[in-house]
């Protein structure tokens, strides 16, 4: 049997690994990764490459995420603006920027591990209010500053991890973002240099007109850095082809950095494929000699987990057997962003059973039963997808009957389970207009409605009921098969639920309620037993999977998927990947 990547993570209701239980307490390390000339050169994907190649070497690691934006948090902005919403086991609407975190080194996350200036100054403003200050004039030095500087060092001062990696959102040179540049060189004052450092990651550009890669934009974007006091440590380079040892050494002497610490990001596959570049590259090698690691290492032999399991990982998403394709419903798919975790989630349920799961992208405004069969006919599974608002339902609840009239393997997450709900309640039980009261206030049978906690509300920013909550599953249904227990705990992100005035009346038409909150009774899971598989869930499974540990949920719908597409015949061929000579020259060295 394969072994996990990553037995200590917590998500499925495990005890912590003894690498992350609270060990005698050492000199916290802080590493600030910042970026430059453009953004999306994908900090996020380089603080988790390199914390998984520190966690590989038995340290204790947690990253966070700032973001100079004024939104208190990112719960109340459009996908489109921002993407997916991320969601803690603690209840805080995130940068998704925190799933990859989550995925990648199996370590939850939680309020302190994104933070905005809309909450620094929040926080500021209510202690000025209460008097912390006492009378004198609050300003963005100190008050604001220091305000960063305890959020950045707020973990590390639990004496839980060996390092904290600190991503900086935004380029240098935004505005916004100044403060954080400030805290950033207070802190390396404060705490000396063997305790901090600076990965910067900039854009190396190749101009075809000129036929060469210019480091030019590199260059401006260090003295930017340097104009606010900062060295940069180590270049991370952005780039579509290899970095030759003339341009490392020119960005080394015109940027005052190492030249075996000008290191290239260049383009890959896969996001997954970016710690073992970075290996290859030596970056993990670099800051464990400049931040004086070894001997934290040393005594950290029985928890090193070495890259074995993710150099498979990677294999088997390169060198899937088949192929099976997914309809992603959704009211956000024109955004690659905005279902990120769903997306990664399939991948990696199909990861592990040896399938690359070609995500359909639907957008649910378009869906009507004239086109229906064009848009899902040929699918071996249907997802369909969370969201708020009216715009599209009508698609959802199309896909939904779609699915479970064709027998086709389908899954509903959160807006996605109510759908399911609703079109059951119509087309099964009769009830002509059964609707959600968040669509149509006055309809007679109100299957979905308000919770009533959430009825006094008003504001809606971090209001809905968020985080983990506790869930008992029937004995002998599908999902306690899929769970092979029968009590879990999974994250919530939603205002709405079903009616339980009305549960009776579904069940007695044949919907099962498997899955109920003890405290509060909400039904948080629904399958038909007559199906070969169709569940919804009013949690997001999707918040739950980790490299070499896909939510079961997600595993088994795209197991199923795959039996549905051998039954109809709609098995693809695997995807002709050629594996990348770089992967593989990376991998030899690690065996």
């Amino acid at each position: 049997m394969r072994r996990k990547c990553n037995p200590g993570y917590l998500a499925h209701e495990k005890t912590a690994s003894p690498v992350h239980q609270k060990q005698a307490f050492v000199q916290t390390k802080y590493i600030f990764v910042t970026g430059g000339v453009t953004s999306s050169l994908g900090k996020g994907i380089i603080c988790a490459s390199l914390g998984r190649l520190l966690y590989a070497r038995g340290l204790r690691v947690t990253i966070q995420k700032f973001d100079p934006y004024i939104n208190v948090d990112p719960g109340t902005m459009n996908p489109y603006e921002h993407g997916e919403v991320y969601v803690t086991d603690d209840g805080a609407e995130t940068d998704l920027d925190l799933g990859h975190y989550e995925r990648f080194l199996g370590v939850p996350t939680s309020q302190a591990n994104n933070v905005t200036t809309g909450r620094i100054y929040s926080d500021v403003i209510a202690k000025e209010r209460a008097g912390v200050y006492l009378g004198k004039t609050v300003q963005v030095v100190p008050h604001i500053i220091d305000e960063i500087k305890h959020w950045m060092m707020k973990l590390g001062g639990t004496g839980e991890f060996d390092v904290v990696i600190n991503e900086i959102g935004g380029t240098v040179g935004d505005i916004e973002g100044q403060p954080y540049l400030e805290a950033m060189r207070q802190l390396r004052y404060e705490l000396g240099r063997k305790n901090t450092m600076n990965i910067h990651l900039t854009l190396v550009p190749y101009l075809s007109a000129a036929g060469e890669v210019k480091t030019k934009p590199t260059q401006h974007s260090v003295k930017t850095l340097l104009s606010f006091g900062l060295q940069p440590d180590v270049l991370v380079c952005r780039t579509d082809r290899p970095l030759g040892t003339d341009v490392r050494k020119k960005l080394a002497l015109f940027c005052n950095v190492d030249q075996e610490a000008v290191i290239a990001s260049q383009d890959a596959e896969s996001i997954y494929e970016v710690p073992l570049l970075m290996k290859e590259e030596g970056l993990d090698q670099i800051v464990v000699e400049r931040m004086d690691l070894e001997q934290v290492i040393k005594e950290r032999v029985s928890t090193q987990r070495g890259l074995d399991d993710w150099i498979q990982f990677v294999r088997r998403i390169k060198e899937p057997k088949a192929t099976v394709q997914i309809a992603l419903v959704g009211k956000y798919v024109a955004h690659q962003d905005a279902y990120k975790s769903i997306s990664e989630s399939l991948l990696l349920a199909g990861a592990e059973q040896g399938v690359h799961v070609d995500v359909r992208p639907v957008l649910s405004d378009m869906v009507d039963e004239d086109n229906i069969q064009e848009l899902l006919g040929d699918v071996s599974g249907v997802l369909v997808a969370p969201g708020f608002g009216d715009r599209g339902i009508d698609g959802k609840l199309d896909a939904a009957r779609f699915a479970r009239e064709k027998r086709i393997p389908y899954f509903g997450i959160c807006l996605g389970m109510q759908c399911a709900v609703i079109e059951y309640a119509r087309n099964v039980c009769a009830w002509e207009n059964a609707h959600s009261t968040e669509f149509d206030p006055s309809t007679d049978y109100p299957v979905i409605d308000l919770m009533e906690e959430q009825k006094s509300i008003a504001d809606k920013g971090g209001t809905m009921r968020l985080g983990a909550y506790d869930c008992e599953i029937q004995e002998g249904s599908r999902v306690a098969k899929i769970y092979g227990r029968l009590q879990t705990r999974e994250r919530h992100r939603h205002r709405y639920e079903l009616n339980n005035e009305l549960r009776e009346g579904l069940i007695s038409n044949g919907l099962m309620c498997t899955g109920i909150n003890p405290k509060t009774d909400l039904v948080e899971i629904i399958e038909l037993p007559d199906h070969p598989w169709f569940v919804g869930v009013q949690f997001h499974p999707e918040y739950k999977s980790i490299v070499g540990a896909p939510h079961p949920l997600f595993e088994s719908f795209v197991g199923a998927s795959m039996k549905y597409a051998k039954e109809k015949d709609l098995v693809e061929s695997p995807r002709p990947v050629q594996r990348d000579k770089r992967i593989q020259l990376a991998s030899a060295k690690m065996e």
